[in-house]
């Protein structure tokens, strides 16, 4: 079995040059040995493009960027055909898709049909152009954001799409503490300049298979169970966690322990996981919302009322 402690590796690597975010650069980690992606909700500047730079750098990995608009179409994600009339054929000019970390950035600031080619290309890791199938490189880790304040000219992702992003996140501002030693980092140089590969995409790709080997007990999995199942019959819930959302918890749990050390899942690691794995996949009532209930709030009351299994 791989050393984990490479991811460990990765984050300090990252830490060099991202201040105060452990926790963020932490479940980033678990998204990717759980070979999910990450919807970042958060204002602008607080180093979002930094972190997928850096993690990109520390894994060995190539990183491409993408400013969505509302002209941008699927091809300018994907790919397209190109016909070269020296040889009369059409050859494949690659789209910013292929790529080990992308960053979708604003993801909501284009069309449904742009936006729908992305995430088809992150459940299915390949892209098809014009009858041709092209394997997506491994591994391939999404990173989006959207701006939660600005909504004017923006396109909502649909429940349906925002269910194939395994953790959604919040970044939040830095601490005083936090901001003078972002200044003091940035003063002179950019730091990002000096960042080397602590692994390489290989490695990453070991540990995804690894990953799947951390046991899940039944009680564990029941336990998952009871508390995707507790969303879907609550009073103040509309639509609950699909079964989708059941086995993101799982995958993330697995992460979370092989982060931690552990051949196995515990209870705890569920639970820690829990907000940033089902927000984003449970719709509540509008009388609900209306009342200011937030779907943070609401899980957490919730995971505290379903019954823990015994170790």
């Amino acid at each position: 079995m791989m050393d984990f402690g490479l991811c460990r590796k990765i984050m300090d690597n990252v830490s060099g040059i991202v201040v105060g975010k452990a926790r963020a650069l932490e479940l980033l980690m678990v998204a990717l040995l759980a070979e999910g992606h990450v919807l970042i909700e958060d204002v602008p500047g607080l180093g979002k493009t930094l972190i997928a730079k850096a993690l990109a750098q520390s894994i060995g990995g190539s990183f491409k960027r993408v400013q969505f608009t509302p002209d941008l179409l699927p091809a300018d994600i994907t790919g397209f055909n190109i016909y070269n009339q020296k040889t009369g054929q059409f050859h494949f000019q690659p789209g910013p898709v292929m790529t080990n970390v992308l960053l979708a950035d604003e993801i909501n600031r284009t069309i449904p049909r742009t936006q729908s080619s992305l995430l088809e290309s992150m459940e299915e890791r390949q892209v098809t152009v014009d009858g041709h199938t092209y394997p997506l490189p491994r591994p391939f880790f999404v990173i989006a954001t959207q701006n939660p304040i600005e909504l004017e000219g923006t396109f909502p992702l649909p429940e349906a799409q925002l269910d194939r992003f395994l953790l959604r996140i919040h970044l939040g501002y830095p601490n005083g503490e936090e901001e003078i030693e972002i200044m003091e980092r940035f003063q002179k140089k950019d730091p990002l300049l000096n960042i080397r590969p602590v692994a390489t995409p290989e490695e990453i790709t070991l540990l995804q298979e690894e990953r799947k080997a951390i046991v899940v007990s039944r009680s564990v999995m029941e336990y998952i169970s009871l508390i995707t199942g507790a969303t879907r019959s609550h009073e103040k819930v509309r639509f609950g966690v699909s079964p989708r959302g059941s086995l993101g918890l799982m995958r993330a749990g697995q992460a979370i322990a092989a982060l931690r050390g552990r051949g196995y899942v515990l209870p705890d690691d569920v639970k820690y996981l829990v907000s940033e794995v089902m927000t984003h996949r449970i719709i509540l009532k509008e009388k609900e919302r209306m009342a200011g209930l937030r779907p943070e709030e609401f899980l957490m009351d919730l995971v505290e009322k379903v019954p823990v299994p015994s170790p």
